[in-house]
């Protein structure tokens, strides 16, 4: 009994009803054909919004995120804003402080990175914040809601967190951000996408080596929603020596996939009817695959996840860029390099481009 309390106790954790709202922003510098300034806005692992400063692109990618915007039109307006003025110019500050204090030539190649969002566990009601930012690709500084200070990630970063913890406006505004925006649209992208987004999708599982001296790789791909687990069992026992756990993977067509391998090496023939792999998802049955020699198929190498634009922006490390209000940044102290002058002059005559927030009456360019 206390067996099956456990499991029971486990089960109903892994499978809470837990949602996030993720936001990467990335900027770049010295590098060709690379915008620079793009963002992404990925709930429950779907892309939701992409941002495209170079190539004037904004556009959300699912249904039901169009439908916020369309509902919301003050809010497209201010987004169009933000992803094309407000946003790529605090990037080019942020680059243009950081190449100052690294002494880095102003054309030297630049990859900075904002990881921000929320996490809800709807059946404990827990709202988990996170602000996180990279300098090319190595972790920077990140904010403690706690504290309401920043943590150093790396040494070089303590004169930008000295400056950052006695910037009360920054901090007022990750306050509000973490504490407010984010999870008003988290429960937003819920309640718009609740049709698709509770949807279940199971996935096709198979067995995968390389060669015969290879791990068998237990694959599991086209699955939703992410909440899952997948493992080896021998006898019925879930084990874990031999096992290799891979992180799961979005695919192209907003659904999941998911690899476990097991060394082989050891397992005699014999003794290979003993294991097999289980996938379960939640509110779903589980999937069973007995470890058998002749459905293992020989290509594992050859399967690799598809990711798409999503590779350009976490190869160089989510699109709701209202996160990133322009009133409140509006009184941040933000030194712009003066090559850029001219830049934000071609910006304010683009008739495609506003030059001020509608939805605050904030203007972007003094």
């Amino acid at each position: 009994e206390m067996k099956l309390f456990l499991l029971f106790f486990f089960c109903r954790d892994l499978f809470a009803a837990k949602h996030s709202l993720k936001h990467v922003a990335t900027g770049s510098s010295g590098v060709a054909n690379i915008s620079e300034f793009l963002s992404e806005m990925v709930f429950d692992g779907i892309q939701a919004g992409y941002c495209d400063s170079r190539n004037k692109i904004l556009e959300p990618r699912q249904d039901w995120a169009k439908k916020i915007l369309d509902d919301n039109p003050q809010q497209l307006k201010s987004l169009t804003v933000q992803c094309f003025v407000t946003m790529p110019n605090l990037f080019r500050a942020w680059i243009f402080g950081l190449q100052q204090q690294f002494n880095q030539p102003a054309g030297g190649k630049v990859f900075p990175v904002i990881v921000s969002g929320c996490e809800w566990d709807e059946s404990t009601g827990e709202m988990i914040n996170f602000l996180r930012y990279a300098y090319n690709g190595e972790d920077f500084l990140e904010f403690d809601m706690k504290t309401l200070r920043w943590i150093v990630l790396k040494p070089e970063a303590v004169i930008t967190k000295q400056r950052w913890d006695t910037d009360e406006n920054r901090i007022k505004y990750t306050v509000k951000f973490l504490s407010t925006t984010c999870p008003k649209w988290l429960k937003m992208s819920l309640e718009s996408g609740k049709h698709s987004l509770q949807r279940t999708v199971l996935p096709s599982v198979s067995l995968l080596q390389k060669s015969s001296s290879s791990p068998v790789s237990c694959h599991a791909t086209g699955f939703y929603p992410q909440r899952a687990v997948m493992f080896w069992r021998k006898d019925g026992e879930e084990i874990h020596d031999g096992v290799d756990p891979g992180e799961i993977l979005p695919n192209n067509d907003e659904t999941f996939q998911m690899c476990v391998d097991l060394n082989v090496s050891s397992v005699t023939t014999e003794d290979w009817s003993r294991y097999d792999c289980v996938f379960q998802l939640s509110d779903g049955d589980d999937i069973i695959t007995k470890l058998d020699k002749k459905v293992i198929r020989t290509n594992c190498g050859k399967i690799i996840p598809v990711r798409g634009e999503r590779n350009v922006l976490f190869a160089v490390s989510n699109i709701m860029l209202d996160f990133f209000n322009t009133s409140d940044f509006s009184s941040l102290e933000i030194t712009v390099p003066g090559n850029t002058a001219e830049l934000l002059e071609k910006l304010k005559q683009d008739p495609h481009i506003q030059t001020q927030d509608p939805e605050n009456n904030v203007q972007i360019f003094s």
